[in-house]
């Protein structure tokens, strides 16, 4: 079983999708209290606020202290295709990225050298250029080529081959967070993040950093994943 996508946080949060649809709830609507939810569920409560955390920021509830948990926006399906059915999901590819880009960002802390860090940097200043151009396209091919210079500052060959096996799948993972313009910055603004926590060699920061950025990119596209406390 993959421990992962068993998550009882992320459990939680497709109960919750699946308990809107079925039941009807529109904008403005209030769900059960979080310990009728909890118990409906079968979850516990941190559980059920992670699974809440997580959709708060998709917007699709609002949580209102003391008032209650309300539907704010009609679920719909994310506004885009994915060629890479037959391989993996988009969910997939994200959680992957998560482990594995986290993991060498904290290497490359301590690895990278000045030349790196100059291309990263020249990275993230021609991604502020081509976004503020309104080119998509090339911000994502920007986005693909920060993260496998980090992969690559890393020194782990085996993360290399992983990424240059499956480049195609990667590159199309870093497409999605753009289907939303309006926060296409916050790639940027997210890559400078990293990009300072490396300068500094932090390299919990860059882990930390990294991860944060993976799970926000699947947010902007739609999806949502909690990773599985730590034993």
């Amino acid at each position: 079983m993959n421990s992962i996508a068993q998550a009882v946080p992320e459990a939680a949060l497709q109960a919750i999708r699946k308990l809107i649809k079925e039941h009807g709830f529109g904008p403005g609507d209030a769900l059960p209290s979080q310990r009728d939810l909890a118990v409906q569920l079968g979850v516990s409560r941190a559980s059920l606020r992670e699974a809440l955390s997580s959709l708060s920021a998709l917007g699709v509830v609002s949580v209102q202290p003391g008032k209650g948990v309300f539907v704010q926006a009609a679920e719909e399906s994310p506004g885009f295709a994915w060629p890479f059915a037959a391989q993996a999901t988009p969910l997939d590819i994200f959680q992957l990225r998560y482990a594995l880009e986290g993991f060498a960002a904290g290497l490359a802390a301590v690895t990278l050298t000045t030349d790196d860090l100059d291309r990263l940097q020249d990275n993230v200043e021609a991604m502020r250029q081509v976004l503020k151009a309104g080119d998509f396209d090339a911000a994502a091919r920007l986005d693909f080529e920060f993260h496998q210079r980090i992969l690559l500052a890393s020194g782990n060959q085996a993360m290399v081959s992983i990424l240059s096996a499956s480049a195609e799948v990667f590159l199309e993972s870093q497409k999605l967070p753009f289907i939303r313009p309006e926060r296409a910055m916050e790639t940027w603004q997210e890559h400078r993040k990293i990009l300072r926590a490396l300068a500094r060699r932090a390299s919990a920061a860059a882990q930390k950093t990294m991860q944060e950025h993976v799970r926000n990119a699947a947010l902007r596209t739609g999806i949502a994943f909690v990773m599985p406390a730590a034993p």
